[in-house]
């Protein structure tokens, strides 16, 4: 749930930000780039977790976190110490996201071709450079500070919540509700004002989705009854453990499949071409029950979202390079 549904309080100080060591900090700006990492090591983490928000694509966040550390590197004499090293990385990478953003061409994944005939689909999915986060990255990081438990802020369908906004709504909304940055600082790392930060997250939170998914305990036992059914190719009791409006997604291609009969159609026909040689490992990402899928090799990730005991979603990613990401 929500740790807090009101604004923070100005002053309040995000967590895990601290002060750096002074004898580092001038031996980095020497050119050692040694203290340069003891600099930024500490935070690298929960940089990757939040460029992958704000982009969807963890190959994407990878990319922008390495670029995020080369700017900081060279630009460390411009550092002028008015904001935590961290906040300064934030700020770094923020930017560095936004201009990702607004480069279309490296967020288009190629589309792969099915080794069968699908039918139709509902609709057809924008985002098809959605990818996975392995839970694993996650590990002894703090939670947020604002509005949302960290189960919540890589949920899939906040992260795709984030990827249908504008740019800046979506990097306001994390600043301020997930990291728990004050509107002042927020409107420092954007180049803005308080005003426009206020006006922008009210929009920003009208946007995200209110459902909550199922706590990992809650889930587990669903997710053990679909892995079953679905490693032996039991379409009817699949479906059974499906809410009325799942929905199917499958990036990075774009086909969709939304209710109990489309995600029916789907699944008849690619777990019949499965049959026999399908194999799932539970996996955690985005703190949902997630497995990796094999078929005689590595074929991708499969992520459920679960709520009110039935699976109202299921994100198959077809790729089989992720699957490597949660070894």
């Amino acid at each position: 749930m929500r740790a807090d549904t009101g604004d923070l309080p100005d002053g309040t100080v995000p967590w895990h930000d601290f002060r750096v060591d002074r004898s580092v900090l001038d031996r980095a700006r020497r050119g050692d780039p040694e203290a340069f990492r003891d600099l930024a090591r500490p935070h690298e983490r929960e940089l990757l977790v939040h460029c992958y928000r704000l982009l969807g694509s963890l190959t994407d966040a990878e990319d922008v976190l390495q670029e995020t550390l080369l700017a900081a590197w060279r630009g460390l004499d411009g550092f002028e110490e008015r904001a935590s090293v961290r906040t300064w990385l934030y700020r770094i990478a923020t930017n560095r996201c936004l201009n990702a953003r607004r480069d279309q061409a490296r967020r288009r994944p190629v589309e792969p071709v099915p080794p069968f005939a699908p039918p139709a689909p509902t609709r057809h999915g924008e985002i098809t450079w959605l990818q996975p986060l392995p839970d694993a990255l996650l590990d002894g990081m703090p939670g947020p500070e604002a509005r949302y438990e960290l189960q919540e802020s890589v949920a899939l369908a906040f992260v795709v919540a984030l990827q249908r906004m504008p740019a800046r709504q979506a990097a306001t909304l994390i600043l301020r509700d997930v990291l728990g940055y004050p509107a002042g600082e927020v409107a420092a790392m954007l180049g803005t004002t308080e005003t426009a930060v206020k006006g922008v997250l009210q929009r920003a939170r009208a946007a995200v989705p209110a459902e909550r998914c199922e706590p990992p305990a809650t889930a587990e036992p669903v997710a053990r009854r679909f892995a079953e059914a679905f490693t032996r190719g039991d379409v009817d009791a699949v479906v059974a453990l499906l809410t009325d409006d799942v929905w199917l997604s499958m990036p990075p291609a774009p086909h969709e499949y939304v209710g109990r009969a489309a995600v029916r159609s789907f699944l008849a026909v690619s777990l019949a071409h499965a049959a026999g040689r399908l194999t799932l490992v539970p996996v955690g990402a985005n703190g949902q029950p997630a497995f990796a899928a094999d078929l005689g090799g590595p074929a991708g990730v499969i992520v459920l979202t679960v709520r009110g005991g039935g699976i109202s979603a299921i994100a198959r990613f077809h790729d089989p390079s992720v699957p490597a990401r949660f070894s």
